[in-house]
């Protein structure tokens, strides 16, 4: 795995509205994973969710976590990310959330009566990977 920082090229790609799956770790063990709407800042990918998810239980209770994310425009290129989740934070004008929901569709969250969650994730490593090999950046 290529080392931190990330290249230019790789920041640049996370900026970008991209679909992303997050993976977290159930309480067996066994990886959880669900479609999720990030933004990246500083290093950092910032995620959203309901109270009720399992992946909120999950980096509660384990703050490791992985995510894939996939460029809109070919799937064959796409950056995985591993971390840890160094905060989570109550969101209750969602704030987050709307920041989320126009990064991806333009307007604001529609669902106002969720408890919603943030979290931030702290990347530990990175892999890219592009046509049929790795992406360095």
């Amino acid at each position: 795995m290529p080392g931190l920082p990330l290249p230019p090229a790789i920041d640049d790609f996370l900026s970008r509205p991209n679909p992303a799956v997050m993976a977290t770790l159930r309480p067996d063990g066994s990886p959880h994973t669900a479609p999720t709407w990030y933004d990246w800042e500083d290093g950092r990918a910032l995620v959203n969710m309901e109270a009720s998810r399992r992946r909120l239980a999950n980096i509660r209770r384990d703050p490791r976590v992985a995510m894939s994310v996939l460029d809109d425009g070919s799937w064959y290129r796409h950056v995985t990310l591993s971390g840890r989740v160094v905060s989570i934070e109550a969101d209750p004008d969602h704030r987050d959330m709307d920041r989320l929901s126009v990064r991806y569709t333009g307007l604001p969250h529609e669902r106002r009566d969720q408890e919603r969650w943030s979290a931030w994730v702290a990347i530990t490593s990175w892999y890219g990977w592009v046509g049929s090999g790795p992406w360095l950046g």
